[in-house]
């Protein structure tokens, strides 16, 4: 608790002059002869300057309490497909547990999630969390990144589009997991401690993203859907365990294992859910 030396003197001093001056004031109001609307001024004037005492007298709150530490750490949510499936709700919970961590929080969202974005700046970030899914053209598969598309986007990266890393087909930019490979080299996500990255077929990217340096990276097997909430929900359930000081490895075990343990399916021919998350890299890390 911090304490305040000078101004408890300053108070200590101005409550002894005002309490002088309250004394006073009630001598000549009981020794003297005043009016009756002198004596009701006088007693106005006692009643405030005894709530002033007591107000200067006692610390505020705000003193006593210590400063919150500032966030030192920075972490960006990435919803490549906003418009079409919102993050909503469970968006502001990852944010709020996130902050809660310690982090001060970017949020992207469909056209401001660009090409040049994902290439220059995820190595800015020591959290990065992004939301978006898959669509195939030509027996490629493409992850959407959410900027629509330009001619500005198609001139400056012309080659990837000629080669086919790159694709506009569905109105909003997708990329290859050859445009993965050809820019998330080795060390050029070596400031990332975590991705969590929420699509389809995650697990083909998900070592890309270590090799290129981040410490640990949260995927999605197999296909999975953003409508509904389902995986939106898990996923905040996961940012929760890691925000209060769970390692991956020990946050991704915790939202997965209630659906595989003791979960008997109500037909024999129904299979148990399992929800289709798992990590690469660091399981030891925490982000707290």
């Amino acid at each position: 608790m911090r304490t305040c030396y000078g101004c408890d003197k300053l108070r200590n001093h101005t409550a002894e002059i005002l309490l002088k001056f309250v004394m006073q004031t009630h001598n000549a109001f009981v020794l003297g002869n005043v009016t009756s609307e002198q004596k009701v001024l006088r007693m106005k004037k006692i009643l405030l300057a005894v709530i002033f005492v007591l107000v200067i007298a006692i610390p505020t709150s705000a003193a006593a309490l210590p400063p919150r530490a500032p966030a030192q750490h920075q972490a960006v949510v990435l919803s490549s497909l906003n418009a079409l499936v919102p993050l909503g709700y469970y968006g502001n919970l990852m944010i709020s547990n996130l902050k809660h961590a310690g982090y001060n929080v970017t949020y992207l969202a469909d056209n401001a999630v660009t090409i040049d974005f994902i290439v220059h700046h995820l190595n800015d970030y020591d959290v990065v969390l992004w939301r978006t899914n898959t669509f195939n053209y030509v027996h490629t598969t493409y992850w959407y990144v959410g900027e629509r598309i330009n001619d500005a986007t198609a001139q400056k990266y012309s080659y990837e589009y000629a080669q086919g890393w790159i694709n506009g087909h569905a109105g909003i930019l997708g990329v290859s997991a050859d445009f993965f490979n050809r820019y998330f080299t080795i060390n050029s996500l070596n400031h990332v401690k975590l991705m969590v990255f929420i699509s389809s077929n995650g697990n083909a990217l998900a070592p890309q993203f270590v090799t290129a340096g981040a410490s640990s990276v949260i995927f999605c097997n197999g296909v999975i859907s953003l409508q509904f909430g389902l995986i939106d929900d898990l996923t905040n359930a996961v940012i929760t365990y890691l925000a209060g000081g769970q390692t991956v490895l020990t946050a991704v075990y915790n939202t997965v294992s209630p659906f595989n343990q003791g979960q008997q399916p109500k037909d024999p021919l129904d299979s148990a859910y399992s929800p289709p998350f798992w990590f690469n890299g660091n399981g030891s890390l925490t982000i707290t």
